[in-house]
């Protein structure tokens, strides 16, 4: 009896000793992860995701190396999201919609639900997620969400009035071009490089765009008025994740660390988003433009052009077994 009770310390002080070795390997070993940006290193956004980065390398002593690959270098914007799924990429940022069809539920956040700011559209996409737990994001392991500040109209004709919208070319794509058809008008798809051209030789009369874009793209310089529709205000929304393999390579207290600082990057990066926007309507301030606000009737004239585009969310949703109303009517309910 007493050789089995020597026999069981012996193995549980061995035992002990091999978990103790393994804790302290893990607190030494330094973890190495590679971060695929879509967009320029120079901007705003992607100083937020570098910041980001730095920030956890610093709260993790160094045990954390994160290299930054800006600009759609290591993944483009499209792939992003399957090359953190398949390691390619161990943390991605990019924008939900540019793989339309691969999270029906989450394009609940885009709708012109009339978000006010960019923080706003940020919180509110968080919660939704945290509220949902979808599916769709159940192959990677989430850091947090990001959406930029409300489109606008911005256009070359002066816009007082949902009707004189019907009439227009706007350059819009995705979710805005069915905001376009919504209104009556014409929605002509280009790229964000093609438009500048295209409003300055008169191809469309308008885009829909957050402010920022009009200073970002210089498009501030080509059109004359920027018309308030944030009744209907849209937004776009980005994601930051982590591929799962990398995050359970992670010891528990590294986990944490990460999950605190993206808690702390929703406000931040919600708020650069305002940065941006600011700055835009500050660039065409100085031009010398004309901003339009509508009056009260006419918003609620934009807000109910928008129930169809709400009821073929709803339906497709429901079609996919997703609770594509209960989403979009407690998106509606926050933001008020």
């Amino acid at each position: 009896m007493k050789r089995c009770i020597v026999i069981l310390i012996v193995v549980f002080i061995l035992f002990s000793g091999c978990s103790k070795a393994k804790e302290e390997a893990a607190a030494e070993k330094t973890y190495e992860l590679n971060y695929a940006v879509f967009f320029p290193a120079t901007h705003l956004q992607a100083h937020a995701a570098e910041s980001w980065a730095k920030e956890v390398e610093e709260r993790s002593g160094g045990r954390i190396k994160i290299t930054m690959f800006h600009g759609g270098t290591l993944s483009n914007a499209a792939q992003t999201y399957e090359a953190v799924v398949s390691g390619v990429a161990d943390i991605g940022m990019s924008v939900f919609a540019y793989t339309r069809g691969r999270f029906p539920l989450l394009e609940g956040l885009d709708l012109p639900v009339g978000y006010p700011d960019g923080l706003t559209a940020t919180r509110a996409a968080n919660e939704m997620v945290k509220k949902y737990e979808p599916e769709e994001l159940s192959d990677v392991h989430v850091l947090y969400l990001h959406a930029h500040g409300p489109g606008i109209l911005a256009s070359k004709k002066s816009v007082n009035s949902v009707k004189e919208m019907a009439s227009m070319k706007i350059r819009a794509t995705g979710l805005s071009a069915k905001i376009v058809t919504a209104l009556g008008g014409t929605p002509v798809s280009m790229s964000q490089g093609d438009t500048y051209e295209a409003l300055q030789k008169g191809v469309v009369d308008a885009t829909f765009c957050p402010i920022e874009t009009l200073k970002g793209w210089k498009q501030g310089e080509v059109i004359d008025y920027v018309v308030d529709t944030k009744a209907i205000g849209y937004t776009t929304a980005m994601f930051s994740v982590m591929n799962k393999d990398a995050w359970n390579s992670l010891p528990e207290d590294l986990q944490q660390i990460i999950n605190e600082v993206s808690d702390e990057w929703i406000d931040r990066h919600g708020e650069a988003w305002d940065q941006s926007d600011r700055e835009g309507e500050d660039f065409v301030k100085e031009l010398g433009k004309d901003f339009i606000a509508l009056p009260e009737s006419e918003q609620s004239a934009l807000v109910a052009a928008m129930e169809p585009i709400y009821a073929e969310y709803i339906q497709t949703t429901e079609e996919k077994g997703l609770p594509g109303e209960a989403f979009l009517n407690d998106l509606l309910a926050m933001l008020k």
